[in-house]
């Protein structure tokens, strides 16, 4: 059976561009939650976001992909550049067929949709970019970074709101299952736009305060919803076996995935998060003690965060598992949240520390880390929701400290 590993991350978040900037800051419980700037947000009823704000488009892609690209596509061209050069996968692979890019998308291309939209009702269709024929679409990062580095291998967009980001990495495991040497994988989401928070907002999930510190708060009794991000991260997924025979350092191991689907709203049967926990277990091999630390999805919400508890204290019981959710940093991102939160654990692992979820006052029974934590784990879970009733889980085992080195 091939056993999947991670061998490079490239990371775009609101509180550090680049792995090893966002590791630091998370560490360091820097939040990225402010009021959106670029555009008057007085009509609207939510106006604080983690906004990536020091990521120069113009310095890091070829002069040509600017003008065709939205702004989420940016973010993840440049990602993909980061996750190969960190792999140390040279792509010229006399089969191209045998590289990958598979990645997970919610939203698409809003900002760019929105700016080229009011071209056309305000100036006329000849105003409108050819470009806006593919680049608002939800698959475009999956293309445009196939284009790019000419990966031919198994490609495909997984749309699954939050929980896509895992869903995209298992269908990138089966992709080295099915032949593929290396596939690209992950999620990437920028919709902070008037029109991509307008249809956020009539979602009836944001929080409404106007207080960085106490808009999103996981867990707490003082929830009132979530605030958005953007940003996501990339890596590159290899057969361990192949990994190690060209000597790349390996960051950890994708162990084990399960996803399920909750019931309908008023059905009276109980959410299937635990279940999708435990099949991911199963496909792992291990066991609910074998697991060192959880990296929650944390909706914000009084009745999703009480489901989610309840579930981990089914599992773990009562205080049984360090929880945490360094995510109430930089918001809720989409399909772009589950990968930074794999990124998150696979150096948690490799490090010895679990990042911490400052500033919550717990209301379930949970061990949450509300700071940087020792650890000697060598098992992560990662759960992640959709809007909707998506259910996703992955299990991550750690390779060590000297394997980076």
């Amino acid at each position: 059976m091939t056993t999947a590993v991670v061998t490079g991350t490239g990371v775009v978040a609101p509180n550090g561009v680049g792995t090893e900037e966002f590791w630091s800051a998370t560490l360091r419980g820097r939040p990225a939650i402010a009021p959106i700037n670029g555009y008057d947000t007085t009509a609207f009823p939510s106006r604080l976001a983690g906004q990536v704000r020091d990521f120069d488009a113009a310095g890091r892609l070829p002069s040509r992909l600017v003008p065709q690209t939205d702004r989420m596509t940016r973010f993840a061209l440049a990602a993909a550049d980061w996750a190969l050069a960190d792999a140390a996968l040279d792509t010229s692979y006399p089969d191209r067929t045998d590289l990958g890019v598979i990645m997970a998308a919610a939203a698409g291309g809003f900002d760019f949709g929105q700016r080229e939209l009011q071209n056309l009702w305000g100036s006329g269709p000849d105003h409108v970019s050819a470009y806006m024929s593919f680049a608002w679409f939800y698959a475009v990062n999956t293309g445009q970074i196939s284009i790019k580095h000419d990966l031919r291998g198994p490609t495909g967009v997984v749309v699954a709101e939050q929980a896509g980001g895992i869903d995209a990495i298992a269908q990138a495991r089966r992709a080295l299952r099915g032949g593929a040497a290396a596939v690209l994988t992950g999620g990437m989401e920028s919709s902070l736009s008037p029109y991509g928070m307008a249809a956020r907002i009539a979602g009836g999930r944001l929080s409404t305060s106007d207080d960085p510190e106490r808009a999103y708060l996981p867990f707490d009794p003082a929830a009132s919803g979530h605030v958005p991000g953007e940003g996501g991260a990339i890596l590159v997924l290899e057969d361990e076996d192949r990994a190690r025979a060209r000597g790349a350092s390996v960051l950890g191991e994708i162990a084990g995935y399960g996803a399920t689907f909750d019931p309908p709203p008023h059905s009276g049967r109980p959410a299937n998060l635990g279940r999708a926990a435990e099949l991911a277990l199963a496909d792992a091999g291990l066991a609910t003690d074998d697991v060192d630390v959880v990296f929650a999805d944390a909706d914000g919400s009084v009745e999703g965060d009480r489901v989610e508890a309840e579930t981990l204290v089914r599992l773990f019981g009562p205080h049984g598992v360090p929880v945490t959710a360094p995510k109430i940093l930089i918001g809720r991102l989409c399909s772009g949240g589950a990968p930074l939160d794999v990124v998150l654990a696979l150096l948690a692992l490799r490090e010895g520390t679990i990042p911490p979820t400052p500033g919550i006052t717990p209301g379930h029974p949970l061990d949450l880390v509300s700071e940087p934590r020792p650890f000697h784990g060598t098992t992560a879970l990662v759960l992640a929701r959709g809007h909707n009733g998506f259910n996703s889980a992955l299990v991550l085992r750690g390779r060590g400290k000297d394997t980076r080195e």
